[in-house]
């Protein structure tokens, strides 16, 4: 089996790629002059943007890879598994990597809100391309933590280093949701095929044997991180992925609770609820009424 190397600190990191360690807990590196990653699979303890400029070798996340093009942003999160695998040619990427440890933002407005990024959590192949513009802005985020970095550390520093981290992860956020925008084609695709995978569901036993639909599955069925998908969904339809599924579970349950041969409970099971009394909880929230009075009433 491969050995997996645990990335846990900064300095480990600054030595693996041959630069000097000005901050213990962040680290900003011009991918130009440091060491090629070596060809091994990493657990990064660490999280980590890097801004790739030329294509180079592949980097695998699980089973999949993904070549970088000229101007993309990647995020890892601590936890997350990654592969280094060198293409043909020398692994030498151009570009710019930031890492830092997540004790910097303990106890900090970032720390307590990280989870409201959830590009940490997307796949490589839902990487951010950005603009020309937008990759300036990028830049001038990563040279002024790397200006404060350089300088002495006092009771300002961490201040200042992370509130330039959080300026740039909420331009990351506005980039991104301008390529939801323009890519705004794909995006009525993935609607379709949503949709086509919640009626494929119904028109199989997996109800029964699964339960409801969840986002993950509805996710992995498009080849999609859960994050990626549930903030795509958002966008494009105003509602979350697991409103829309219960709306469309609801809609179902209209149709099957017109059949009178099958009571309440039955029609809950059918539907993938694993008590009725919640399917009768949600009926009710979503229409007003019962499935009882629902089926009455019509």
């Amino acid at each position: 089996m491969e050995e997996i190397v645990k990335l846990d600190s900064v300095d480990v990191y600054n030595k693996m790629r041959g630069v000097e360690t000005l901050h213990p807990l962040i680290t900003v590196i011009d991918l130009s002059k440091a060491s090629p990653m070596p060809a091994r699979t990493f657990n990064f303890g660490l999280y980590a943007i890097y801004l790739k400029e030329l294509k180079c070798g592949e980097l695998r996340y699980g089973r999949s890879n993904y070549d970088f093009q000229e101007g993309t942003l990647v995020f890892t999160a601590p936890g997350q598994v990654v592969g280094v695998q060198p293409g043909i040619k020398t692994f030498e990427p151009k570009g710019w990597a930031l890492l830092f440890h997540p004790d910097l933002i303990k106890g900090t407005s970032l720390g307590k809100n990280i989870q409201d990024y959830t590009f940490f959590s997307y796949e490589v192949n839902e990487a951010l391309h950005l603009s020309e513009k937008e990759r300036q802005i990028v830049l001038d985020c990563f040279s002024k933590i790397q200006y404060e970095m350089e300088r002495a550390i006092d009771k300002h520093s961490k201040t200042l280093i992370v509130s330039n981290i959080e300026l740039f992860l909420h331009y990351c956020q506005r980039f991104y949701d301008r390529q939801f925008i323009t890519r705004d084609s794909n995006n009525k695709g993935i609607l379709e095929r949503f949709e086509h995978v919640l009626n494929d569901y119904y028109t199989s036993g997996k109800p029964q044997s699964i339960g409801l639909p969840s986002v993950a599955f509805c996710a992995d069925e498009l080849h999609l991180s859960a994050n990626y998908f549930g903030d795509l969904i958002k966008k494009e339809t105003g509602i979350s992925a697991k409103e829309y599924i219960q709306s469309k579970v609801m809609e179902i349950a209209k149709e099957k609770i017109f059949d009178i041969d099958k009571s309440i409970s039955e029609i809950a099971y059918d539907l993938g609820f694993k008590y009725p009394q919640h399917f009768t909880r949600l009926f009710k929230q979503k229409t007003g009424m019962s499935p009882v009075e629902y089926r009455n009433l019509n």
